[in-house]
């Protein structure tokens, strides 16, 4: 019999689905696309992580209170912002280009959006490569999403889509 100090803790809730998309992620990016960058990979799985919840990947408001859904729209209330709210705005925007590229493709492709007529990879490249360019000049705590890390998501955008477009076929297929 065990101990309980030997026993490992019973993980739940958000830590065990941010495990969970840490895994699928540092698995699929080494294993398959012989991707073995740590920051990325991490970033990555939080980014599943935080967008498992819809209104994190809509977070992004009009100065009415208006929800924003597209990435054009996100792109351009981010350039009407400035300092932090500025940078984060470009993250987010090309956070949400990586995610609809990669994991729900088919929501970028909707009729009678703007998403649907423009070629939102490059639009998610140009949105990280913006946010990384403006962290120096932004004060304050740093966060999870430093300007190299930013650079490699804009320059490896491609890469990341299809490492993440692996993921969720693997994690469609432990769920069927």
């Amino acid at each position: 019999m065990s101990s309980p100090e030997s026993r490992s803790p019973i993980v739940s809730g958000a830590d065990a689905l941010r495990r969970f998309f840490a895994g699928l992620v540092e698995s699929t990016f080494q294993t398959e696309l012989g991707v073995a960058d740590p920051s990325l990979t991490d970033y990555l799985g939080d980014l599943l992580t935080r967008f498992s919840k819809l209104d994190a990947v809509f977070r992004l408001r009009t100065p009415s209170g208006a929800r924003i859904e597209e990435v054009a729209g996100m792109l351009e209330e981010a350039d009407c912002r400035e300092g932090r709210p500025r940078r984060d705005g470009f993250r987010h925007a090309g956070d949400v280009a990586l995610f609809y590229t990669g994991v729900y493709p088919e929501r970028l492709r909707r009729p009678g959006t703007k998403d649907a007529l423009l070629n939102v990879a490059l639009l998610g490249k140009a949105a990280y490569r913006t946010a990384a360019q403006s962290f120096p000049e932004v004060k304050g705590p740093p966060d999870e999403a430093d300007g190299p890390v930013l650079l490699r998501l804009a320059d490896e955008f491609e890469v990341c889509g299809v490492g993440l477009s692996r993921v969720r076929a693997e994690w469609e297929k432990l769920a069927a």
